[in-house]
């Protein structure tokens, strides 16, 4: 079954008049998007990727330095948030939409993980690692995507992990959080279909980047090889431009998705070997 999709989102929309209450938009004659995680790693990477490309960005993390350390040589706006508070992701939203008038483009890559077994981790990390890794991340879809709707145009990009989709021994608790994430893009595209919105679910494997310094446990197996941050941002790119709704980074993790479909008693031999 095919979905109709929007115009690219990489060309500038055709500007408009604000709707009465709304602010005037900052940036008419460019998109906006709307990157969080953006203090480092995939987010940092994507953020500084469409600034190339033309788009006004919109930043949010909790170190505000280093937020201010992704926005050198552009015009972002810098947001700190702690999404992880209850009302983080209502005052973000809010703040976005001041900033700019609008939001073209969310892409949702905040998150932390947790490793270890499963009846050491404290009760507080599991909170923390569903709280914002999910939890947060459908409250801010919720908030911005009524917008994007009445303007009958927009993407949401949700960063999830090949650890959604296999399930990753001692990082239960992540592997629960990041296939709900995997769960919510799917059905959200369904309910989105006819509006113009469009949802872009991104699974990387692992990646460069400072989360597994900052969960408190490296990466420890030889396979697979962490990508680069850069490449995760060009596939977020080229997922907005073309309108793709599933993307793995690199192609082959779309395997074993398939082979547990297909043979699930092979998908768990070969988990227990080299998962």
């Amino acid at each position: 079954m095919t979905h109709p999709r929007p115009p690219s989102l990489t060309h500038p929309p055709t500007a408009t008049a604000p709707a009465p209450g709304r602010p005037a938009l900052r940036h008419p004659d460019r998109p906006v998007a709307l990157i969080t995680g953006a203090s480092s790693g995939i987010g940092a990477s994507t953020a500084r990727r469409f600034a190339a490309g033309g788009w006004h960005l919109l930043l949010s993390g909790r170190d505000r330095r280093r937020l201010e350390q992704t926005a050198v040589g552009t015009s972002a706006v810098v947001l700190p948030a702690d999404l992880a508070t209850p009302e983080g992701p209502r005052g973000l939203a809010r703040a976005a939409l001041e900033a700019s008038g609008r939001i073209d483009l969310l892409v949702a890559g905040a998150g932390i993980g947790w490793a270890g077994p499963f009846t050491a981790m404290p009760h507080t990390a599991i909170d923390e690692v569903l709280g914002l890794d999910l939890v947060a991340t459908v409250h801010l879809v919720r908030e911005v995507l009524p917008a994007m709707v009445e303007a009958g145009r927009g993407r949401v990009v949700l960063v999830g992990s090949v650890a959604g989709t296999v399930g990753v021994r001692e990082e239960a608790v992540y592997s629960a959080a990041k296939a709900g994430v995997a769960a919510f893009a799917e059905a959200l595209r369904q309910e989105l279909r006819g509006t113009g919105v469009g949802v872009t679910h991104l699974v990387p494997g692992p990646v460069d980047t400072p989360f597994f310094e900052h969960r408190g446990t490296p990466y420890q197996r030889s396979r697979p090889r962490p990508t680069s941050p850069g490449r995760i941002a060009g596939a977020v790119w080229d997922a907005v431009e073309h309108g793709r709704d599933d993307v793995h980074v690199p192609g082959w993790l779309t395997l074993p998705g398939r082979v547990r479909g297909l043979t699930p008693t092979l998908y768990r031999r070969l988990l227990n070997r080299f998962g």
